[in-house]
């Protein structure tokens, strides 16, 4: 019972990295994002629960040893256990709306921009880039009523390469780019889990400017957890500054 505190100190440390796999491993390249995704709900919340339990545990008992130093690392991985539990905690106290079941967010949904490069064979995939029709365009109307295609002072050339650049600024890989068209495709990756969501963008000429469409489909999973929509947002804001 001597170095309880040392002995959960490591366990925590270690759990802790095996808790920070599950949200990062596929960008690590050892797994595809729903595996991370479904170790996710499988294990993190239990297996933080166990480093806090044992934490706390330790810390009891080398403070009623008087054992000072075990104590605070019996403390230290209590507080690590903890820390993985406040997205939980959060989520409980605080639930999120719950997202549209949709993962395909268009700015035009009446002549939504199609992939020309990009397909169904791209890796990860399950989802079709096949636009879901009208009952999609309503769908998208009553979750995400405020996306719209963005006007712009610019010429189709400038705003084309506007476009470019803030796509390229917020970290998309640029599969194919037509200038001549005014047209790319690219692949958006979250932060966490690395869910990739392929994004088609082009520029329409205007008589006093010039229009910009984007559509965003992830490639797995029935709801996008709002993200498609969350990113044609940020740009369009980048894209205005």
């Amino acid at each position: 019972m001597k170095y309880v505190g040392t002995i959960v100190l490591i366990a925590a440390v270690i759990g802790g990295a095996a808790a920070a796999l599950m949200l990062f491993g596929a960008r690590l390249g050892l797994w595809e994002p729903i595996t991370g995704f479904g170790l996710y709900r499988s294990y993190f919340n239990p297996l933080a629960a166990v480093i806090a339990g044992a934490g706390l545990l330790a810390l009891v008992v080398h403070l009623v040893r008087r054992e000072k130093a075990q104590a605070l690392l019996g403390g230290v991985a209590a507080f690590i256990g903890i820390a993985l539990l406040i997205p939980m905690i959060a989520s409980t106290l605080n639930p999120a709306p719950r997202a549209a079941p949709i993962h395909d967010i268009s700015t035009d949904t009446v002549n939504p921009p199609l992939f020309e490069v990009l397909d169904d064979t791209r890796a990860g995939a399950s989802n079709t880039l096949d636009y879901g029709g009208p009952e999609l365009a309503e769908a998208q109307a009553a979750a995400y009523p405020d996306i719209a295609s963005l006007e712009t002072d610019l010429s189709a050339d400038e705003a084309f390469q506007r476009a470019l650049t803030v796509a390229q600024d917020m970290g998309w890989e640029i599969v194919a780019a037509d200038a001549d068209r005014l047209r790319f495709e690219a692949t958006a990756r979250t932060s966490v889990f690395y869910f990739a969501d392929d994004v088609v963008v082009v520029v329409t000429p205007l008589e006093d400017g010039s229009r910009i469409d984007m559509r965003g489909v992830s490639r797995v999973g029935r709801s996008d957890q709002g993200v498609n929509a969350a990113r044609i947002r940020d740009f369009q804001q980048r894209f205005r500054e």
